[in-house]
């Protein structure tokens, strides 16, 4: 296929792929599935260009209007949001929050590769979207080896017509992802195109003993990662997470964070730190946090000339704190309420990290026993300290 005015030399298929093999990500076994199921066959006309490593979308693209400019954006290693709102928001601007998406293809074939299927391997995907990971499992596998679960039904019925047209009839089911598909069972593999919070426990014993589960995972506060899970015989599952991610919440764990009012908390006890609110926002930062304080979350109040006030809360609205951030400073104002010190609890959590050496996410890993969930450090016997 090619698209009038635009070169499949200057923008396409072809020199995504190139790029993405120079770095590794799409390796010869996923090669001719890529070659065969096209990222531009599974897209929508209307569609959100995402940037990579950003979580900001431009404004609606339509291959109707602008058929240079959707091929360019299709074939750009950046995510690309196909949903807003759960399908009530189509307007050209973007909506309150994304609700389907078309993955960043370097997260695509990470996620495929960490996988690690073999000939014969039948999986459990949750969350079908556009349908372009269902179709690379279909030609890879076989469509007899893969199960497709949608909650969307728009987007269910959609994704069904493209992966029908390009030749793939996996079994695709309407319904919570949270569920898996236990008609289906035991599946060698599963694979989430959504974050987590608590890996439902379908997922575990829908896996056979020595299968993989591979899902992006995150606490509340912010941050998250793929964590590549293998499943034992005693129905515990264990694991490294394989790098960063940010994905959109399963449904059934989206976070329904209270309102914290327009109004903020007045008096408090006053403080001052050396930690600045800026060094505590990076996707690692909010991963070790949240991790850490399980039921903390935040908000940003923006103020003049990029100074902010960063807000933290405890899910029970039971305490908060606010420290200030104008610019570059030894010292910053702290000001906590309630019988907790959130912003005692963050800085101690950060001082963590910190002191284990500023670790990255692949040396943390995640372990499931007993309906816990166990983040450790290094080794599963150095479990992460958990303060709140």
């Amino acid at each position: 296929m090619t698209t009038p005015g635009v070169s499949t030399e200057e923008a396409g298929p072809e020199r995504l792929a190139s790029s993405l093999r120079k770095r590794g990500v799409l390796t010869e076994d996923w090669l001719p599935a890529y070659e065969a199921m096209p990222r531009h066959q599974f897209m929508p006309d209307a569609i959100w260009p995402g940037r990579a490593g950003g979580n900001r979308q431009s404004a609606r693209v339509l291959r109707t209007e602008d058929p240079d400019l959707w091929w360019e954006a299709v074939h750009r290693d950046a995510p690309i949001t196909t949903q807003w709102d759960d399908g009530r928001h189509t307007g050209p601007n973007t909506g309150r929050a994304p609700t389907c998406s078309s993955s960043m293809p370097t997260m695509v074939f990470t996620m495929l590769g960490a996988l690690d299927v073999r000939p014969g391997d039948r999986v459990l995907e949750i969350g079908t979207g556009t349908g372009w990971n269902t179709a690379l499992l279909c030609h890879r596998l076989g469509s007899a080896n893969v199960v497709s679960v949608e909650v969307d039904a728009t987007t269910a019925r959609q994704a069904r017509t493209r992966l029908h047209a390009a030749g793939c009839t996996p079994l695709t089911h309407l319904g919570d992802g949270a569920g898996g598909h236990p008609e289906g069972a035991a599946y060698d593999r599963v694979i989430a195109t959504c974050s987590v919070g608590r890996v439902p426990e379908a997922w575990i014993t829908q896996t056979r003993p020595g299968g993989v589960v591979v899902t992006p995972w995150g606490p509340t506060y912010g941050g998250e990662a793929v964590a590549r899970l293998t499943v034992a015989g005693d129905g515990t599952a264990s694991g490294r997470f394989v790098g960063s991610s940010a994905f959109m919440r399963l449904r059934d764990q989206r976070k329904r964070l209270p309102p914290t009012g327009a109004e903020q908390p007045g008096g408090g006890r006053r403080s001052r730190t050396a930690l600045s609110p800026d060094d505590v926002g990076d996707w690692i930062h909010m991963f070790a946090i949240g991790v850490q304080v399980p039921d903390l979350f935040c908000r940003v109040e923006p103020g003049q000339d990029g100074a902010y006030r960063l807000w933290l809360f405890d899910t029970g609205l039971t305490s908060w704190a606010v420290a200030a951030w104008a610019g570059e400073r030894t010292e910053f104002a702290v000001t906590q309420g309630g019988p907790r010190s959130l912003w005692g609890e963050l800085e101690a959590s950060w001082h963590w990290w910190d002191t284990q050496g500023g670790p990255g996410f692949e040396r943390f890993g995640l372990s499931l026993a007993d309906g816990n969930h166990t983040v450790w450090l290094d080794e599963p016997s150095h479990p992460v300290p958990v303060r709140a």
